[in-house]
């Protein structure tokens, strides 16, 4: 049976997730078939978009943004630097947020809400009902903490609660504008917003091109360097991760080495830096490492002068085959921007995240269930758990006992997310508290709640750990010994 012919959707938390998956896996296609995308967009939108909208006013509309999408999965805006971008003609222009009231008003007497508003933006119809004056709300909150029936209510857009570092604004006509000084690349308005009107530039194309150059290459060799997040994907029909292996080198990759062995080489060498230094804050999220440089610049000395894990063991995979190619699978938006900086970009030459490893193995009809099994075992268990909000901590904490330094109390802060990353950061920049190393996850739950993943929920955290316990390395030392 065809690929593209089975059902798709329970790959994928969301629609939104499938459209922009239909879209890359015809690009890859495509791109394949050496078709120019250009030349190619009708193909494209007809297949995407058939004879009957479905989604927007129109067919000329969806298959106007589907263009708008295969711009995006071919690289996005050249003159754009930021990784996420929103797209103007997706953008629903929802609602504008703040407080507003609700059909719950009855039209009491008390009219609590006006006897609280300073601004005096509440006033009353001829039914006694309140409305809310927008031009004049300072978005203060008190009206609907007097009101007794719980009337008003405060909205936000999806995009803009997503957000945790208040990047995202609107424009004149109420599209999305994202503001690029205070972005971090980290994803979470692209998983949040309800139309897929943000997302993030593809590599897809180039990914593609190296494939087709060098599968068949003696000397230029391409290796895959897999996040340990991909424990928790691919499960659908009872994939097993061997089985993603296998359809990895089907691709054309040489070799598939874990990230996680990156992150054993990261925790050793990091607990190494924070019993010399005191206090540190990790630099394996770099969306984390981008926040603190924006928010928390008198900080910026404490960030572990580690690389991530990703750079870690692409630069030793390029020590030992310089003419090698490296390319990151992950779950997380901003390693596409990690990998264009001084210091990395010389270590891996692209970036995927696991939704558009999806559709590569679509385009190339690879069917992940009729597979074997393939071994992916180079890593310890703890380099493993760095997937998921407190794995790295705990790595730390087993590398200074292995170093002999098990007298050194490490008290780590494990943050789940911006705003627990804020609060740790604030506490470290005005000394409070007894902290001396901050773990910094910018996706919820770490980076098994990247915008990436195929799929989101406590049940990825699980296959983590299952996948950490399944090491045949008990220790980080073990894992490291012979590199």
């Amino acid at each position: 049976m065809n690929n593209q012919n089975k059902p798709i959707l329970k790959k994928f938390d969301t629609k939104v997730q499938y459209l922009k998956y239909k879209v890359l896996r015809e690009v890859a296609r495509h791109t394949y078939d050496d078709d120019n995308l250009v030349t190619s967009f009708n193909d494209i939108a007809k297949t995407i978009v058939k004879d009957k909208a479905t989604m927007r006013c129109c067919i000329y509309k969806e298959r106007a943004i589907v263009g708008e999408r295969i711009g995006m999965a071919g690289g996005g805006h050249k003159n754009v630097d930021n990784i996420i971008e929103v797209l103007d003609i997706a953008c629903d222009e929802c609602p504008v947020a703040g407080y507003e009231v609700t059909h719950m008003c009855r039209g009491c007497l008390a009219h609590r809400c006006e006897d609280v508003c300073k601004r005096g933006a509440i006033t009353f119809d001829e039914n006694q009902k309140a409305h809310i004056d927008k031009d004049k709300c300072v978005q203060c909150g008190m009206c609907a903490k007097v009101c007794p029936y719980s009337a008003i209510i405060h909205t936000e857009r999806p995009c803009v609660k997503a957000c945790k570092v208040k990047a995202i604004s609107m424009n004149e006509e109420h599209s999305a504008v994202i503001d690029d000084s205070k972005c971090i690349n980290c994803g979470a308005c692209v998983y949040q917003c309800p139309w897929g009107a943000i997302t993030d530039k593809s590599y897809i194309v180039e990914v593609v091109e190296m494939l087709k150059k060098y599968a068949n290459d003696d000397k230029v060799k391409l290796y895959a360097v897999v996040a340990p997040s991909i424990s928790g994907q691919f499960s659908y029909a009872n994939i097993k991760l061997g089985q993603v292996v296998t359809g990895i080198k089907r691709l054309g990759f040489h070799n598939v080495v874990e990230a996680a062995l990156g992150a054993d080489m990261v925790a050793y060498d990091e607990a190494k830096e924070l019993a010399e230094k005191g206090f540190l804050t990790s630099s394996c999220c770099p969306a984390f490492v981008e926040f603190v440089e924006k928010n928390f610049p008198m900080l910026k000395e404490n960030i572990s002068h580690n690389p991530s894990p990703m750079a870690a063991i692409a630069k030793y995979i390029k020590k030992n085959d310089p003419d090698c190619k490296v390319v990151f699978i992950g779950p997380c938006t901003a390693k596409k921007a990690e990998i264009r900086k001084d210091g990395i970009k010389e270590y891996v030459d692209s970036a995927l995240t696991f939704e558009e490893l999806q559709a590569l193995f679509d385009a190339r009809e690879i069917d992940l269930t009729e597979l074997e099994e393939s071994e992916l075992n180079n890593a310890s268990y703890y380099g493993r758990i760095f997937a998921r909000c407190g794995g790295l901590a705990e790595a730390v904490q087993e590398a200074l006992k292995e170093q002999g330094n098990g007298d050194f109390e490490l008290h780590a802060v494990s943050c789940d997310g911006i705003d627990e990353c804020r609060t740790a950061l604030l506490k470290a920049s005005k000394g409070i508290g007894n902290i001396n190393f901050i773990e910094g996850m910018a996706c919820v739950g770490g980076c098994i709640g990247g915008a990436g993943c195929l799929t989101h929920g406590p049940k990825n955290k699980t296959e983590v750990d299952k996948y950490g316990k399944l090491a045949m390395e008990k220790s980080i030392t073990d894992a490291i010994k012979n590199l």
